[in-house]
């Protein structure tokens, strides 16, 4: 992509600035959505899905928001920076990156093939590591900002049939906490939010009905644009950096 290449939402306000990756769909939709409410300018990034990426952003509109869309993939460092400039092109800095794009696959660890154990952990663990470090450049001019990773109940306990996407999100763990070390200095705050199960085209058949949720102590998996408000709400969270935050009621 080039810095022009992108559809807007002209922003009058002056608003505060935030970028998500993996917008166009599912949670990172809803954490758009969040933020539009809340009076946010908007960044919606996606890979392939130009028209879900479109509704992700007409809603943003209609939730009163403003926004723009930014095409890229994050498996790309130099398509990952390109966003960012494009950003920055047209807003005075950015407040808050949403690390939320990823992938899923169901192979059983003995089975998984080679190449797809690849796309997984390229996606999920360096893209998100390419993602975390142009924003870190982004924010550093400006004063700081926050970065918020989505994260997985996965990488902690492992999920049968998920073995590179388990392996993906606990390596994200690691480089959450590490970059919430060396950024401090410079107020660039990192965490990472795991929201639960949700009903999405990553989760797939994984999802299971609400009959099944007994490893959740209210029997069911959390509400997502309640996920979204909160996360919405810890981005912000001035004096935090380096935590792991679960959101539904599985007992870690």
């Amino acid at each position: 992509m080039t810095p022009d290449s992108f559809q807007s939402i002209q922003d009058p306000c002056g608003s505060r600035t935030l970028l998500v990756t993996g917008g166009s769909g599912g949670i990172g939709r809803a954490i758009c959505l969040a933020f539009a409410r809340a009076g946010w300018w908007v960044g919606v990034h996606y890979f392939e899905h130009l028209r879900e990426a479109e509704r992700t952003l007409a809603l943003v509109s209609k939730a009163g928001g403003q926004g723009a869309l930014y095409q890229a993939d994050i498996r790309s460092i130099h398509e990952i920076q390109a966003v960012m400039a494009a950003v920055l092109k047209h807003r005075d800095g950015i407040d808050v990156v949403l690390c939320n794009a990823g992938t899923a696959s169901g192979q059983l660890v003995v089975t998984c093939p080679e190449s797809e154990w690849q796309r997984i952990i390229d996606t999920n663990l360096t893209g998100t590591y390419y993602c975390m470090k142009a924003a870190a450049a982004a924010m550093l001019p400006h004063g700081g900002g926050s970065i918020l990773v989505i994260g997985s109940y996965a990488a902690l306990q492992g999920t049968t049939g998920q073995g590179a996407y388990a392996a993906s999100k606990a390596g994200l763990i690691g480089l959450v906490k590490t970059a919430a070390r060396e950024w401090g200095s410079h107020n660039i705050r990192v965490n990472m939010v795991s929201p639960g199960w949700q009903q999405t085209a990553l989760a797939g058949e994984a999802f299971r009905p609400e009959e099944r949720f007994q490893d959740h102590v209210l029997g069911r998996a959390p509400n997502r644009d309640e996920v979204a408000e909160t996360i919405c709400r810890l981005a912000q969270l001035s004096d935090a950096s380096g935590q792991i935050w679960n959101l539904d009621s599985r007992i870690l």
